[in-house]
């Protein structure tokens, strides 16, 4: 299961990143509310570890920003440890709270908890389609003329990033800090080969190419004339 953790303070993020891994999580790292926050909104997280001062938005607004679009777990990160700004994080409408410096074993024991609770599905359907391809984010599906395309996890982001940015070069770098996140140690040939996978896969069911390679620079996802 994955983590995002959206905090600008380099040395926490990287302790908290470095022990969510060891105890098996998948983590993404943003440092930016902004960028934490449109994350957030079109990833696939479990829990959302969110610090309460952020540079450019801070976290009560990245919070009921949130909120408004997804009932995902977040758990609130600060270094002011007043009643009032534990009732200020948890009005913006963050599930739990904690103090830095904090405990790991309580931080991992706080996210275990958050991740167990099972969410209310109460918001509608995300959906993007291109002609006859069609993804649901809430049904975490892939359909081609109603077909099921089975997809993996990693394949389901990949398509889910590129048809969320329609008509736009993504870089490969682009491709890998959106999909497989900070911290992936290795080349950006693994989004080659994904975009191979994806390619063969909907191929497979009919569906027209759709994911143009853009020599040199990366992949494009093209809607070219059909419906969006």
């Amino acid at each position: 299961m994955r983590v995002l953790v959206i905090e600008d303070d380099d040395r926490v993020a990287r302790l908290v990143v470095l022990e969510l891994k060891r105890a098996g999580w998948t983590v993404d790292w943003r440092n930016r509310g902004r960028e934490g926050l449109s994350d957030a909104i079109s990833g696939h997280y479990a829990v959302v570890i969110l610090d309460l001062t952020l540079p450019d938005l801070d976290g009560v607004t990245v919070c009921q920003s949130l909120r408004q679009v997804s009932n995902v777990p977040i758990l609130m990160l600060t270094a002011r440890d007043t009643v009032g700004e534990r009732v200020r994080g948890l009005d913006a409408g963050a599930d739990d709270y904690l103090t830095k410096p904090f405990a790991t074993t309580e931080l991992l024991a706080r996210i275990r908890a958050l991740s167990r609770r099972q969410p209310t599905v109460s918001m509608p359907q995300e959906t993007c389609r291109v002609g006859p391809l069609e993804l649901s984010v809430s049904r975490h599906s892939v359909t081609v003329d109603q077909v099921i395309v089975e997809l993996t996890r990693r394949e389901f982001d990949l398509l889910h990033y590129l048809m969320s940015n329609l008509d736009i070069t993504l870089t490969r770098d682009m491709v890998l800090d959106q999909v497989w996140g900070w911290g992936y140690v290795g080349t950006s040939n693994i989004v080659d080969v994904y975009v191979g996978y994806l390619r063969q896969k909907l191929d497979a069911a009919g569906c027209p190419p759709l994911i143009h390679t853009v020599r040199g620079v990366g992949y494009c996802l093209r809607s070219e004339g059909y419906q969006v």
